[in-house]
């Protein structure tokens, strides 16, 4: 993409990934991403984050548009992960640069993932800050947003806060802006990438917001390492995260599932009417058509997780398996769970997703719900009971969070 200078004398130079499918273990098949890179034209030419090794010499090519990359003077690295260093030692090799500023945790993960203990690497601690001439560089670490490494760079004369993964999205696009896009849209993107990567450091997050309003900063452009640069809706993404971070839900429901002849299918559905027929939004996801990570994305402000899956070899079937694996690990919060699911020998997948559920600290109000084969009238009725039960165990959680 075009380099475009975002204040004066600070230009993004990122690159744009229209083609990557998968990402931190989520699916990105129809977004893409960007890694957002920014050089600051001072006294000391400063570069901010860079790229994956694979797209080193694109970055190199941005650089070069407006300067010889050798005229480089220093880089700050935000966060050491693989997406933002990969092309790290092929600069260093290239520009050879006065110094490496990066945190205290920073400076292990570079010595962990590059070998280079030449470099010249200097650590910058929380609240210190460096000069580039006319502007000024302030650090502020923001570890488990989402690595221990992570800090924001933020210069004071612009208002403007590169904060590394935080406040980012998945989109793959030549609009750099956010108002160049439906807020609703980012917002939901934006939702959607917090869901999957930093849901697990939520009490991180707030904590970091509250420093950053008590630190009384002045912020009129976020820009961050994945997707739009902030500058119309600045304060709209900080809610955002702040609602993000405390994990309010609503009067929602996903129903996730998979099934082998229909039977666990008629089940689950059943459940879901009855919840509609209680004024509980669903969403129904099957597991053969939806990635793990969507339906993460969907449950986000969700009240309860309904699970279904036969039993298969006296488990759950392996995408199921796959998908608790995964929202396990994504550790949310205040959530209700059920689970059911057909057999035919033995049935212990209802009670082994349960299981799995409770581990993730799920409120289980009911009995895990299974039946034999094919389900009768009988049966479906015994799930629209099981749909309408979670209904009230739904707006009861709702209105407690809501007092």
């Amino acid at each position: 993409m075009p380099n475009i200078e975002i204040k004066k004398d600070t230009y993004c130079i990122g690159i744009v990934d229209w083609n990557i499918h998968s990402f931190h273990g989520y699916s990105l098949a129809r977004k893409g991403t960007t890694y957002n890179a920014f050089l600051v034209m001072d006294d000391k030419i400063t570069l901010f984050d860079a790229v994956p090794e694979k797209f080193k010499w694109d970055l190199y090519h941005q650089i070069h548009k407006l300067i010889k990359p050798e005229q480089i003077d220093y880089i700050v690295v935000n966060h050491v992960e693989l997406d933002h260093s990969g092309a790290l030692p092929f600069l260093v090799e290239k520009c050879s640069p006065e110094k490496i500023f990066c945190s205290p945790m920073g400076e292990k993960s570079l010595l962990s993932h590059f070998h280079k203990p030449e470099w010249p690497v200097q650590v910058v601690k929380d609240g210190e800050s460096i000069s580039l001439g006319n502007k000024e560089v302030h650090f502020m670490e923001a570890r488990m947003l989402h690595w221990p490494d992570t800090m924001f760079s933020y210069i004071p004369q612009d208002k403007l806060l590169i904060s590394s993964d935080a406040f980012g999205q998945n989109i793959a696009s030549s609009k750099l802006f956010d108002d160049e896009h439906d807020l609703n849209l980012l917002l939901s993107e934006a939702r959607h990438y917090y869901t999957n990567i930093i849901l697990p450091y939520s009490g991180f997050v707030q904590k970091v917001l509250s420093r950053v309003k008590e630190s009384g900063l002045e912020i009129d452009m976020i820009a961050p390492d994945h997707g739009v640069i902030w500058r119309s809706h600045v304060k709209d993404i900080i809610a955002a995260y702040q609602d993000f971070s405390s994990q309010k839900i609503r009067a929602k429901a996903i129903l996730v599932y998979d099934t082998m002849w229909q039977s666990t299918e008629k089940m689950i559905k059943a459940v879901g009417d009855a919840l509609m027929d209680e004024g509980i939004e669903i969403r129904l996801m099957s597991l053969k058509r939806f990635h793990h990570s969507d339906v993460m994305g969907e449950f986000s402000d969700a009240a309860a997780l309904v699970c279904a899956s036969p039993t298969h070899n006296n488990g759950m079937l392996p995408l199921m398996a796959n998908f608790l694996t995964y929202m396990k690990g994504l550790k949310p919060k205040g959530r209700i769970g059920a689970a059911l699911g057909s057999f035919g020998w033995s049935g212990e997948a209802p009670k082994a997703m349960a299981a799995v559920l409770q581990e993730a600290e799920f409120d289980l109000p009911l009995e895990p719900l299974r039946v034999k084969y094919v389900p009768t009238h009988e049966h479906l009725a015994q799930c629209k009971e099981m749909g309408k039960d979670l209904a009230g165990k739904i707006k009861d959680k709702v209105s407690v969070q809501t007092d």
